[in-house]
């Protein structure tokens, strides 16, 4: 079977970390030896390079064409409109790409259906093409492109309109297959494949030659993830002095750098909070097993990977009760589900951890039943079931 993967949110030499859940997702498919696959991940378009223009300078120096772990990665440039441009990005999307797509099965590539990250614009944009190529489909949903997009209302309704023209939906967690069947959209056609994590670069090491490389005493708090406001790495902070004692850990760049410096600087625990930057992915699971337990507050997660990722390492975690994550976290060996999304809901849940430790083994075994593949052989049914059939009702 040949598919195109089609979706902005895919990794590239420049930001190898963006989004490499669909990198890894697609990857353990292709090792399955019963696919071909081809990636067209679109880039906005920037005339300039340079620091000064932040991560526009990034999108411009991504290259138009390359090689990921021997998957063909195409990044067509899309014109982005500020302001208006929300209503207008799944038509700028597909008409930027259907040139490259065009290309792609003029020069023998010819792919038995489209699978697409990402509802709005990525999956609404995928359709667009999948109408003009008459191929088939499937939109997987991740997070906030059901929980947020939709309070939009343009975007609610192509959206609900992508859902009705896929030949199929597949959602991250039942509770976004919950949101979707609340938006119009037919639960026979939408399949639960939650993200699984890859049991081979998370593992448990050496515990404690891990903490004295990295210098932890105590009880140390990982949190992970982009620093903007919705991931809560100010919750964390704020919990810290009323946990005397505990080091806090934050792996991720963003533009609350600053804003979380001065909080920590403000409550007095700046010498219990090491900023460590942006991690690469093979270099996380040192963190991770170096800790002892992973926070994470966001506001918002689909199926948040970093969970399952800190539990392969043996690591229990402590996360906000949010969509997808009370279906990860969903035993005792797993850790701890915040009551409430705020300083005094870390806290709690962090003491609630401590005085209930789980055995580091006992997470681990815990994080095996999530493997990758269950999800490919999700995959591998629902693409062939699609294959031969219409594209689009």
């Amino acid at each position: 079977m040949k598919i195109l993967t089609f979706t902005t949110l895919f990794p590239n030499q420049v930001k190898p970390n963006h989004a490499i859940f669909v990198e890894t997702r697609l990857r353990h498919l292709v090792a399955s030896g019963q696919v071909e696959a081809r990636v067209v991940a679109p880039v906005p378009w920037f005339p300039f390079t340079g620091k000064r223009f932040g991560q526009y300078g990034d999108f411009a120096r991504v290259p138009a064409v390359e090689e990921r772990f021997g998957l063909p990665v195409l990044h067509p440039r899309y014109p982005v409109i500020p302001k208006i441009g929300m209503n207008l990005a799944p038509a700028l999307l597909a008409n930027a790409a259907r040139a490259t797509v065009g290309r792609m099965l003029d020069e023998g590539f010819d792919f038995d259906l489209i699978d697409a990250h990402y509802f709005y614009p990525d999956g609404v944009a995928a359709v667009k093409l999948g109408k003009h190529f008459n191929k088939p489909v499937v939109i997987t949903a991740r997070g906030s492109d059901i929980s947020l997009i939709p309070n939009f209302a343009k975007p609610r309704k192509m959206i609900q309109w992508a859902a009705a023209n896929a030949a199929a939906v597949i959602t991250v967690c039942d509770a976004l297959k919950t949101e979707l069947v609340q938006l119009g959209a037919d639960p026979a056609t939408i399949t639960p494949l939650r993200n699984g994590v890859d049991l081979q670069r998370f593992h448990q090491g050496d515990r404690a030659g891990l903490r004295r490389e990295l210098g932890l005493g105590g009880f140390t708090l990982l949190s992970v993830g982009h620093l903007v406001e919705l991931k809560g790495h100010d919750l964390v902070i704020g919990a810290l002095p009323h946990l005397p004692g505990v080091t806090l850990l934050i792996a991720g760049s963003g533009v609350e750098l600053p804003r979380l410096q001065a909080l920590a600087r403000e409550l007095k625990v700046e010498e219990r909070v090491r900023f460590l930057g942006a991690v690469p992915q093979p270099a996380l699971p040192r963190y991770y097993g170096a800790a002892d337990a992973l926070v994470l507050a966001s506001s918002r997660e689909g199926w948040a990977n970093v969970l399952l990722e800190s539990m392969a390492c043996g690591t229990p975690v402590v996360a906000s009760r949010v969509w997808g994550t009370p279906e990860v976290v969903a035993a005792p060996a797993a850790g701890v589900l915040m009551i409430e999304r705020s300083r005094q809901g870390v806290l709690d849940a962090v003491n609630a951890l401590r005085a209930d430790y789980p055995a580091h083994d006992d997470t681990r075994r815990y994080a095996e039943q999530f493997s990758w593949d269950s999800t490919t052989a999700g995959q591998l049914k629902l693409f062939n079931a699609i294959v031969g059939t219409q594209p689009c009702r």
